[in-house]
Parts: C-alpha cells; structure tokens; sequence
C-alpha cells in the first residue's frame, strides 16, 4: 500500500473473538493500549491485532484497485494486462502476509482466551462512574497541588479537570493511586495509576440492573446531579 494513505481500521475475521476475549470493545482495547493500560499479554495481543489489521487493510486496497482496472473504463490493450498482472501480484503478496498476520495474532489471542477461562475473577473493585472518569483522566497526567492563598488541595490533571482531594485520598485507600510524595506539594507531587487502578479502568463493566440508582459516594467527581422534582 502507498506510504503515504490513511490507515483505517479494517474489520478482520477474529474482532468478534477477541472482544469475547478481553469483554471489551476493539476501539476501547487500542485506547488502553495507548495509554499503557494493558499487561504484556494484552498489549501484544492489540499489536498483533492492528498489524492485521493493516495487512488486511492493504488486502482491501489492491482488491478495490483490480476491481477498478477491470470495471470496463479503460481501454483492453497490454498496458491494461500488465497493470492486472501487476495488481494480482501484489493482492497475493497482501494476502499471503495477511494470512502470516492473522496465525500471529491467533496465537497471541490464544492465551489470553484461556487466562479468561480459567483464571478466578480479578481483585477488582466496583468503581462508581465518578471514579472511572477520575483514573481515565489521572492516566493522561496529573499533579496534586496546593493553592498558597487558601492551601486547599486539588489534584489537576492535563485536561485540566479538577478532582477533590476527599476523592484522591479515597483512590489512595483503594490502592488505585499513588503520589511521588518526594516532591513538594507547591510544585505538584505527580500522581500515577498502580496496577490495581489499571486493572480497575480496563475491567468490563457490568451491565446495571434496571431501576437500581447507586447512591453517590461523598467526594466524587464529577457530582451527582440532583433530581427535578
């Protein structure tokens, strides 16, 4: 495929199979891994995932191109046979490394299929959508900072979002957070995502029963919006 043309995300025969896998969605699995949200095992499953799907992409490409050189616009002479000799040439080269790539990314979706079937669920707590939105934002840079005027603590993060102290000590009980507290606090003491956070942001969500209102934990951000009555 030319160098130089966009990329798309091209569907590819194990898409359904992988998010049974990991019970995530394919645009959120490679939002995860950009972000490093992921173990080893799942991210080398996404980077098998998206050479697939580039191989496919390029599969689709000079498919589309032999379509278009026999669709009758130009005109049958030997220029037009070289051009479809040429084209067929490169499809196969395309779907023999398609077909490389997709026996890769079997083979890395392999253990991560049997992880999911024989592992216990994972420690995770039951995050309230408040603290979801709060880790998804600490992932993308935050500091805990302290106003000189009326020393109040805050933690800001690199959307420039807000989140109340109450909440970061809170995600600190959990073991969710964690500060560099070797950094003073009027400079802006970095805070991190620990294992149990990451687990806790790329952990399916569970499906709400219909008609149950979690009740809003003290502190959370954003804040609940009250009733109209």
């Amino acid at each position: 495929m030319p160098p130089n043309a966009p990329v798309k995300k091209a569907l590819t025969q194990l898409d359904h199979r992988i998010e049974a896998a990991v019970g995530h969605s394919i645009d959120r699995l490679w939002q995860h891994r950009d972000r490093d949200l992921l173990d080893e095992q799942h991210a080398h499953l996404v980077d098998a995932h998206r050479a697939l799907v580039q191989a496919e992409t390029n599969v689709t490409f000079y498919r589309s191109q032999l379509n278009s050189l026999s669709s009758g616009q130009y005109p049958v002479d030997d220029a037009l046979f070289e051009r479809i000799a040429r084209t067929v040439d490169l499809l196969e080269d395309a779907a023999r490394t398609r077909d490389e790539r997709q026996v890769q990314t079997v083979a890395a979706l392999e253990p991560v299929e049997a992880a999911a079937r024989d592992s216990a669920p994972r420690d995770v707590p039951n995050l309230p959508a408040p603290d979801i939105a709060a880790l998804l934002a600490i992932t993308q840079g935050a500091k805990l900072r302290q106003n000189l005027l009326t020393q109040q603590l805050y933690v800001v993060t690199a959307s420039g979002a807000r989140i109340p102290y109450s909440q970061l000590q809170r995600l600190e009980e959990d073991r969710l957070v964690v500060r560099d507290t070797s950094r003073p606090v009027t400079a802006g003491q970095p805070v991190t995502l620990t294992d149990t956070g990451r687990a806790a942001v790329t952990a399916p969500r569970l499906p709400k029963v219909p008609g149950a209102v979690p009740a809003p934990r003290p502190g959370t951000w954003p804040a609940a919006t009250p009733a109209r009555r």
